[in-house]
């Protein structure tokens, strides 16, 4: 059996040395794309039928059968708690499938693989190829794997990819000589590779790999490093996943995720990614099929909300068609029985160069999304304050923000927020400024469901309207994580802006970071002490927004009242924090260091302190209206934060995630 999800191959093999070739799509042979090779060794009888005798030579059935490819992810269970489906070796996956080359198989180390589980199956399966999907918070994983796979009497071929190894690349080649890394979306680069392995296409050929050079007189030596050229591919061609994982996924109460884009319309300083300003969408059309496929998978499990997390970094996009486009996937993903969130830019909702009859029809747009069953949507608005937004080249500003933020809010858009709090350059009237605006109380109004568009758009720049209609209610309440602080990644636009201000410090490929000292002293100091409050409540906080993802109804709605309570004690921390950076001098020392770190680590424990008790509270609540499985992962993820005691890093957080 070879192909992809919508056009499945199998070929059986008769007595008489002929095949038995069918397309279990029922199409015809004729309309299937063939690789070039196919077409040279696999003469079919009736290439019109979908069912047809076929000569098949030994070059095909090599080809049909090796290599063995195994894609692997790596987890660890103690950071995110519940499994999300994998969208990247699923789509590898669908890539390598799609040239008719080898056989792929997929381990998920979110479904219960542990690592040696892992390296028992290479060990025991022999494959050709391991591919390695690997991100922030797993570089221990790799590395260990790496060292394990490569002592390995007749070890694979491993490619290595995701969002750290593309930042860290230097640093594990050097390590491993032997290994690839993917620096792209990997379909490209796996489609190539695969050639290659049949020697079909050379090396050097292969789109977006980093490898080391070989050296001369036998042996592998550690020469330039190299990097084929990358080769954008197009969203609107196929960035479609297998689905080989999504059942166990939600049999474990996972999230199921899908893209329908790929790419930014902009380019955030803090981002290092290759793909900022490059986007490109698929066309509705593409849908239809696979969303059929996933529904049949939601009906094996009715207890699951029927909802669906489109992880396009834009969903909108841009030009003139992309609000149609927008509303035409929406319906499709309605049609076939989902909900849906995803993410973009709050300039698509307000933009400044940009008439009242623009943001009219764009209202319009918002409430016809919602009409096709968004559920939520996800804006980076990363902060309030302009001095900030241009330091991270948002392109946008507070004022904008703000008509944002109370435009969806009237619309009933449901809404979530990332902000960065805390960032190297900032000065302590900017970190004051921050926790003003993550407080005003005039920006998440009630839904306005029976006033026009007209109305809306123009209520909200009116402060009596917004009087009017609003909840008290504050912004933190929408911030999906609070006292999040800037990661200066390796590569980024704002990492450059850390340099020449003399503050970056070492290094850290494995974290695809580099260290920095803040311009104030006294707000790295407050940072440091933020990252240990985030990453001690990091693993419940997680549970708790996982389940969100996959309960409806009254379950829903309680556990994001018990994620607020976590919200409202990362806020009373800010307040606490500045007050006590204002008694500090300027000018740094180590006494006034200690003393800082010192009342900060009081505010801390006494904040955990107040909050084992509400939470325990809210858990409880929670817990009396949760199915038991939910019920008894949750009480489990309770149980160790609440006995949980000091304070550590985990390095957990996707500095870009949502």
């Amino acid at each position: 059996m070879t192909g992809t999800l919508d056009r499945r191959l199998v070929l059986i093999e008769r007595l008489d040395g002929r095949w038995a070739v069918a397309d279990l799509a029922g199409l015809p042979h004729a309309e299937r794309d063939w690789p070039d090779w196919a077409r040279e060794h696999i003469v079919l009888d009736d290439p019109f039928s979908p069912v047809s005798l076929a000569r098949l030579d030994k070059e095909a059935v090599h080809r049909l059968s090796r290599p063995r490819v195994l894609l692997a992810a790596l987890y660890h269970p103690e950071f995110f708690p519940l499994p999300r489906f994998p969208l990247g070796i699923s789509d590898v996956a669908r890539a390598a499938r799609s040239k008719l080359l080898g056989t792929v198989s997929l381990l998920d180390m979110q479904l219960g693989a542990t690592l040696p589980d892992l390296v028992a199956k290479v060990s025991s399966d022999r494959p050709d190829i391991l591919g390695v999907s690997v991100t922030f918070g797993q570089h221990d994983l790799l590395m260990e794997l790496l060292d394990t796979v490569y002592t390995l009497a007749d070890p694979p071929t491993v490619i290595a990819g995701g969002s750290l190894t593309v930042r860290n690349e230097g640093l594990l080649l050097k390590s491993f000589p032997q290994l690839l890394i993917a620096r792209g979306g990997g379909e490209p680069t796996i489609e190539a590779l695969l050639q290659h392995w049949h020697g079909d296409l050379d090396k050097n050929h292969i789109p977006a790999l980093g490898y080391n050079g070989a050296g001369r007189g036998g042996g592998l030596t550690l020469g330039r490093r190299r990097t084929a050229k990358p080769v954008a591919r197009d969203a609107s061609a196929d960035i479609l996943p297998e689905l080989d994982l999504l059942p166990v996924t939600l049999r474990q109460h996972g999230v199921a995720q899908l893209e329908t884009s790929r790419g930014c319309t902009n380019y955030c300083s803090f981002c290092p990614r290759g793909h900022k300003g490059i986007w490109s969408g698929s066309e509705a059309k593409q849908l239809p099929w696979i969303l059929g496929e996933m529904s049949e998978v939601f009906d094996r499990h009715p207890n699951t909300a029927r909802v669906l997390y489109l992880v396009d970094e834009e969903f909108i996009g841009r030009d003139e068609g992309a609000a149609p486009r927008a509303l035409e996937v929406s319906q499709v993903v309605h049609d076939a029985g989902f909900q849906w969130e995803s993410s973009c830019r709050i300039d698509q909702v307000v933009r400044v160069d940009r008439d009242m009859a623009w943001h009219e029809e764009r209202a319009d747009m918002w409430r016809g999304l919602l009409d096709r069953g968004l559920r939520r949507m996800l804006f980076g608005v990363e902060s309030g304050v302009d001095s900030i937004l241009d330091r991270f080249n948002k392109e946008t500003t507070g004022d904008q923000n703000a008509l944002a933020i109370r435009t969806l809010s009237a619309l009933g858009v449901p809404t979530r927020f990332t902000y960065i709090t805390f960032d190297h350059l900032m000065t302590l009237e900017e970190l004051k400024a921050t926790y003003a605006f993550q407080g005003r109380t005039d920006l998440l109004l009630r839904p306005q469901p029976d006033l026009s568009v007209h109305d809306i758009v123009r209520g909200v720049r009116d402060e009596e309207f917004v009087a009017e209609h609003g909840y008290g209610r504050p912004l933190h309440t929408g911030i999906s994580y609070m006292l999040v602080s800037m990661e200066c990644l390796i590569g980024a636009a704002y990492t450059r802006q850390v340099e020449q201000a003399g503050l970056a410090g070492l290094s850290r490929p494995s974290m695809g970071r580099v260290d920095a000292e803040f311009a104030d002293w006294r707000i790295g100091v407050a940072s440091s002490w933020a990252q240990l409050w985030v990453d001690r409540n990091f693993p419940l906080d997680y549970t708790l927004k996982s389940q969100e993802k996959v309960l409806s109804g009254t379950p829903r709605r309680v556990v994001r009242e018990a994620r607020s309570v976590l919200k409202e004690s990362s806020y009373k921390i800010l307040g606490a924090m500045i007050d006590a950076i204002e008694v500090q001098p300027v000018t740094p020392s180590a006494a006034a260091r200690q003393t800082l770190s010192d009342r900060l680590e009081r505010v801390l424990d006494a904040e955990i302190s107040y909050l084992r008790a509400r939470m325990a509270d809210a858990v409880t609540e929670v817990a009396s209206v949760l199915p038991a499985d939910h019920r008894r992962t949750l009480q489990e993820q309770h149980d160790r934060w609440a006995s949980a005691t000091g304070w550590v890093l985990i390095n957990a957080a996707d500095p870009c995630g949502t």
